[in-house]
């Protein structure tokens, strides 16, 4: 008979590392394990090695299956799309089962805390890298200086998923190792909001890629940074009210920004409307789709032209490296917006093959006063994939959540209702056995003179 059963909704591309982690857990423990997606391949391929875990081909949108699913189930992690964790929350109020996803809270999540609390039951959200062990290991900095005395002026923190160095080929040094429509959008949801020596600042989008700043880290060299959406959201969640300088941002390789604004630059990361003929369309048409007619220049020239650019430069350089100036079909059949195309030349050239490896790196800064003194603690945190299966992705998106599903069902995270993991209680446990697993921040603190 088994004591505890939990359901995976999703076996995508991250959940491999995780789905590893809770089948031995549940052998162990003697729980039931069970992980549903609609794709059968996906699904046989992760947990082929796990004869006791029990494989599900399901279309999540069908309601009822998924309540059948749920009959009996103590915890659920959902991998699938944000829109859909809402719908997969009331389920698991109606079946008294706890459930973590990885991705951001929403009004709508929120909205079911009183319920949540009512039943007992933990639903907590945000429990991946980013957010999530950005969270962890920032609260775990900021709440240890608060217990020093410390009063803390400045926090700033950084997060990228990039190529380990051994597989930074290109001169992008960049694949795709996350969802790919996330990179193509990044930042386009409105202007930057920051504050910086006490003042607001506001980025807007198609200048994002132009104002970036270089950090360095121990042995893996520098990095650019360009800034997340809304830092300000940040001062309520960490408790920062009174800090003079809040900023977050996503860290790319030196270089990639400049050549990434021209796509800002050129409308080809809109979103908004759909682009017909793009079934006859080849790379070199849709560059030119948003350059002015002349009916002798080259495209090449055409776009120098328009953004200034030398036609020797690196941008170019990174661009024609795309082959976005080739008569090479795109291949997309029906209308597409611009940002479905470019994401989809993108992907031709930025998959992962199975020999690359991937990184994650995470820095964080925080200036604070001590004892009449003044100090700076950097932080940071690089985890490399082993392979093309166990990435630093899967490991650091997957292993947050299968902790923090043992740590539930165990009873060490119990306050029920709606989370992130911002409270010692969740990240605490995690954060201590993420360290075991050989995932931890390296800081140093300096005064200042």
């Amino acid at each position: 008979m088994h004591t505890k059963t939990m359901l995976i909704l999703g076996a995508g591309k991250s959940a491999s590392v995780m789905i590893e982690y809770l089948a031995n857990l549940a052998r162990a423990s003697n729980w039931k394990l069970m992980v549903a997606d609609v794709d059968a391949k996906s699904l046989e391929h992760k947990i082929k090695r796990f004869s006791w875990v029990q494989g599900l081909v399901v279309d999540v949108a069908e309601v009822e299956q998924v309540r059948h699913l749920l009959k009996g189930c103590n915890l659920v992690i959902s991998l699938l799309p944000p829109h859909m964790h809402p719908q997969i929350a009331r389920l698991c109020l109606d079946s008294n089962a706890h459930l973590i996803t990885a991705s951001y809270l929403s009004e709508e999540m929120l909205a079911l805390d009183t319920e949540a609390k009512a039943k007992g039951l933990v639903f907590l959200n945000e429990m991946g890298l980013d957010p999530g062990i950005d969270h962890m290991t920032a609260m775990q900095l900021i709440d240890n200086l608060r217990l020093m005395g410390a009063e803390i002026r400045a926090f700033e923190s950084y997060t990228g998923g990039l190529m380990a160095p051994v597989s930074e080929s290109g001169p992008w040094k960049y694949k795709f190792t996350w969802n790919p429509r996330n990179v193509v959008l990044a930042a386009s949801g409105g202007a930057v909001k920051f504050l910086h020596d006490g003042k607001y600042k506001f980025i807007p989008y198609h200048k994002v890629f132009r104002r970036t700043e270089v950090i360095e880290i121990d042995q893996y060299g520098e990095f650019e940074v360009y800034g997340n959406r809304d830092s300000l959201k940040y001062l309520n969640l960490y408790n920062l009210k009174g800090v003079k300088t809040l900023y977050r941002g996503t860290m790319r390789r030196v270089g990639f920004c400049r050549a990434w604004d021209v796509f800002v630059q050129l409308g080809m990361t809109d979103d908004s409307y759909l682009i017909d003929g793009v079934d006859a369309m080849t790379h070199r048409d849709f560059v030119n789709s948003f350059l002015f007619y002349h009916p002798t220049d080259s495209v090449e020239t055409k776009l120098a032209q328009a953004l200034r650019l030398d036609l020797d430069s690196d941008e170019f350089r990174k661009l024609k490296w795309l082959n976005l100036f080739n008569n090479e079909a795109i291949g997309l059949s029906g209308p597409a917006t611009p940002a479905q195309i470019l994401q989809h030349i993108l992907e031709k050239k930025w998959t992962l093959l199975p020999e690359d490896k991937d990184m994650i790196a995470m820095y964080h800064l925080l200036s604070y006063d001590l004892q009449g003194k003044s100090f700076e603690l950097r932080a940071h945190l690089v985890v490399e994939g082993e392979d093309a299966v166990r990435t630093a992705m899967a490991k650091t998106v997957g292993l947050p959540l299968a902790l923090a599903a043992k740590f539930i069902l165990n009873g060490q995270i119990s306050s029920p209702g709606v989370h992130i993991p911002v409270q010692a209680e969740f990240y605490g446990p995690v954060l201590k056995e993420l360290e075991e697993l050989g995932i931890a921040l390296v800081h140093t603190t300096s005064e200042l003179g």
